[in-house]
């Protein structure tokens, strides 16, 4: 193969794989090994300029000036944006921080402070950027994606501490009793309906539950309510799902299916019952049709109950939530909630390692709102309000046969 012929092979089979300044330094050392003519014999037969040939001699000749360790010249290269356009830093810290940068009235205060966003604001505050830099400076500004984290507490009640150290005494003394005590509240309501479900579960790859695409409550299916009692020594549960109103009615209708189908039988021989439950909500301390319907269990069962409220704002620190509900939101995540027989099986499948055990049934009762309640209705309740907060803490005990109480 001859000279002429070797070269156009040799630049035909490295063309793909090479950018034009490397081509351009190919030829040009290619010539310089030839000598005289090789310029003019390397251009013949790669089709690169003799203009470009002799560049990138030049090239080769100087890149033995440059230290080792470079692959251009002192300051050769594109500047950074920041280097070019000073502003655009500090422009970009008052978007996303405006009452720290003196600017309260910044154009994305109450907008999402996306990268898009913040690159198209900046570029139309006279800024050339794009989203790649705007990403790489927030980066070294040590910014992130954050979301929203609970820990500022706000106003508390002074008597906070001293309520929950009287709930855990009453608690203790219920318990060394052989007395039930429990804790009651409203788990969050839920669609009925293929909806999404938060979490994920074990399925086919490439194969996830599919469900409708908005959450649109569906009129025949409504939504579940479901309440709870947790029985904080036996450590069972029992939850009425509810598909009407969650009303003070149906929360007392849940604690008599609780005595009726598992209390009754676990204490026999219980005299009084003490419930912990919220401030507020359909067992909230100052709801009148709570006292009244508890006034009506009473009757029925015969017991002494007495309620012990947390303290407001304090409603996560409830027993209930983190030692039933919790278990029952991990043991349906990734679920779609089609029916309410559904939810009554996840909820009854609900367990955990240290022996939680819940029993569930559907309630299909109506408990309308808006039941009000006289004076007169509320002074034939039998309380009795404890010394320390009356309001949160107080027993009904049982009235006689004669003290029935009409609602007007």
């Amino acid at each position: 193969m001859n000279e002429n012929l070797y070269i156009r092979r040799k630049f035909g089979l490295l063309a793909p794989f090479v950018d034009e300044r490397v081509r351009r330094l190919l030829a040009a050392a290619e010539a310089e090994s030839i000598g005289y003519g090789g310029i003019s014999l390397v251009s013949r037969e790669t089709g690169v300029s003799r203009r470009a040939i002799a560049r990138g001699m030049k090239e080769i000749k100087e890149s033995s000036k440059l230290p080792v360790s470079r692959v251009r010249k002192e300051g050769g290269g594109r500047k950074k944006t920041v280097e070019t356009d000073p502003t655009l830093k500090t422009d970009l810290e008052g978007l996303i921080e405006p009452a720290t940068c003196g600017d309260p009235e910044s154009p994305l205060k109450w907008t999402s402070k996306s990268v898009r966003k913040l690159t198209a604001e900046l570029n139309a505050m006279g800024h050339k950027t794009n989203r790649n830099t705007v990403a790489e400076l927030l980066h070294e500004m040590e910014y992130s994606l954050q979301a929203n984290k609970k820990t500022i507490e706000g106003t508390t009640h002074p008597d906070r501490n001293a309520q929950f150290e009287h709930i855990n005494s009453t608690a203790k003394e219920y318990l060394a009793e052989g007395q039930p005590v429990i804790s009651v509240d409203t788990k969050k309501k839920e669609l009925v309906g293929r909806f999404r479900n938060a979490g994920r579960e074990v399925r086919p790859k490439g194969n996830p539950e599919k469900v409708l695409v908005h959450d649109f409550i569906i009129p025949e299916l409504g939504r579940a309510a479901p309440y709870g009692v947790y029985d904080i020594a036996q450590n069972v549960g029992w939850v009425s799902v509810g598909i009407d109103h969650d009303t003070s009615a149906f929360a007392v209708e849940t604690i008599r299916r609780w005595w009726y189908s598992m209390g009754q039988q676990t204490y026999p021989n219980a005299k009084r019952l003490l419930i912990t439950a919220d401030s507020g909500g359909s067992n909230g301390f100052r709801v009148k049709l709570w006292k009244l319907e508890l006034q009506k269990l009473a009757d029925e069962t015969g017991m002494e109950i007495s309620v012990c409220h947390l303290p407001p704002g304090t409603s996560k620190w409830n027993k209930i939530e983190h030692r039933l509900f919790s278990f029952i939101t991990k043991n349906w995540r990734g679920k779609p909630l089609i029916s309410h027989e559904v939810i009554v099986s996840l909820i009854a499948a609900t367990t955990t390692e240290t022996g939680l055990k819940v029993s569930c049934a559907l309630d299909t009762n109506s408990y309308p709102k808006g039941i009000k309640l006289s004076d007169k209705d509320m002074a034939k309740v039998n309380i009795v309000k404890h010394d320390f907060h009356g309001e949160w803490n107080y027993t009904i005990g049982p009235r006689s046969p004669s003290g029935e109480i009409v609602i007007s």
